[in-house]
């Protein structure tokens, strides 16, 4: 009777180690990927929420939900460039992504772009663009601002869009920069 309970007694940490494991991929398997739902647009004192979908939509087609078309008007920008920037991709894959996150480069695009897109809280914010660009590469092989956003593993991201063009330049440096990155 001793043998079973030293038995027992030294299968608990596994049978935790399960139970643990298996628990994590229920809530992973069982609920959904969360991402962005909702933008907080912020040009100097304007504060404007508006909902992925109307930026998407903006995006994909030019047009512009009342709220958008306002924000952007007040803002004083061009509706065109901002199509741009959150449109034009960079091809990479997720393996040169891989690649790119362990240089300098790819560290300054996650500093310089959480300066731009980030949470209210600013907690995670690099760990959080990580994701979004490892799940934007994931798709189609390429990244875009948009799918950036699309992807941020918040409910709710918030863009300094008179820093857009910010980030736009970035992501364009980290193509130029990408044969000397992975070697080809």
């Amino acid at each position: 009777m001793q043998n079973l309970g030293q038995m027992r007694f030294h299968l608990l940490p596994l049978r935790r180690a399960l139970v643990s494991v298996a628990s994590a991929c229920f809530l992973l398997l069982g609920t959904p990927a969360l991402a962005a739902e909702r933008v907080i647009l912020k040009y100097n004192v304007l504060r404007e929420p508006i909902t992925v979908e109307e930026l998407s939509t903006f995006a994909r087609t030019g047009k512009l939900s009342t709220l958008l078309k306002v924000t952007i008007l007040l803002a004083q920008q061009d509706p065109e460039i901002i199509r741009e920037y959150l449109t034009t991709p960079i091809q990479i894959s997720p393996v040169a992504l891989d690649k790119v996150f362990k240089s300098e480069i790819g560290d300054s695009t996650l500093d310089e772009l959480s300066q731009v897109m980030h949470t209210r809280s600013r907690q995670g914010d690099r760990q959080a663009l990580r994701s979004a660009f490892v799940a934007s590469a994931s798709q189609d092989q390429q990244i875009t601002l948009l799918e950036i956003i699309q992807n941020y593993p918040a409910a709710e991201v918030e863009i300094e869009a008179d820093r857009l063009e910010t980030a736009y330049s970035q992501l364009r440096r980290l193509q130029a920069s990408l044969p000397e990155i992975i070697g080809s």
